[in-house]
C-alpha cells in the first residue's frame, strides 16, 4: 500500500472479519444451505476454495464470533468475479453487505482486476439495488440459470483506482 492509498476499512461496528480458514468452512455450509436451499454449493466445492491461488474469501463475525456473512472472489487477469456473497436476513441493513463487496473490490484491484463480474438472481431485487448503488450495471440475463428456473442478472462494474470517490 503506497503513502497515498488509504487504509481499508474495518467492518461495521460489533463486526470483526478475516479470510476465510478451513475451519470456518463447515459454518459457512451450513449458511449456505440455510440462505440459497434451491442452489447452496456442496461442501467439497466451498473446501475447494479454500486456499485456492486466485481465489479471497472472507468471513464476518459478529461480537460473540458467530460468523454471520461470508463473500469470496475471483481474479483473474484483467477480471475480477464475485463468487459468493451472504449476510444472514437478522444482520442485513447494517453494512455488513456493503462493506463486504468493497472489500473484494479492493481485492480485485489489488490482483490486478480491472473489471468487477457478478451475477445475482433476478428475484433479489435487494441485491440486485446494492450492486447497483455501487456501480454495477446490468449487461445480460440468462433465463432459467438457477436450478429453480429462476434467471441470473449478469452485472459488470469498472473498478476505480483505490481512493477514487466513485462507487
Amino acid at each position: 500500500m503506497s503513502p497515498e492509498t488509504p487504509a481499508p476499512a474495518p467492518p461495521p461496528a460489533g463486526y470483526s472479519a478475516r479470510p476465510l480458514e478451513l475451519a470456518d468452512v463447515e459454518a459457512v455450509h451450513r449458511l449456505e444451505v440455510r440462505l440459497f436451499p434451491a442452489d447452496a454449493w456442496p461442501l467439497e466445492m466451498l473446501l475447494a476454495e479454500v486456499g485456492h491461488p486466485t481465489r479471497r474469501y472472507t468471513v464476518v463475525q459478529d461480537g460473540a464470533g458467530v460468523v454471520v456473512a461470508y463473500a469470496g472472489m475471483m481474479a483473474v487477469g484483467d477480471t475480477g468475479d464475485v463468487q459468493t456473497i451472504a449476510v444472514v436476513p437478522e444482520h442485513e441493513g447494517r453494512g455488513v453487505g456493503r462493506w463486504l463487496m468493497e472489500r473484494m473490490h479492493r481485492q480485485a484491484r489489488e490482483a490486478g482486476a480491472a473489471t468487477m463480474m457478478l451475477e445475482v438472481r433476478a428475484d433479489n431485487p435487494r441485491a440486485e439495488g446494492l450492486y447497483s448503488s455501487l456501480g454495477y450495471e446490468r449487461i445480460h440475463v440468462r433465463r432459467r440459470y438457477y436450478p429453480d428456473g429462476a434467471d441470473a442478472v449478469i452485472m459488470r462494474k469498472t473498478l476505480t483506482p483505490e481512493g477514487d470517490p466513485r462507487p
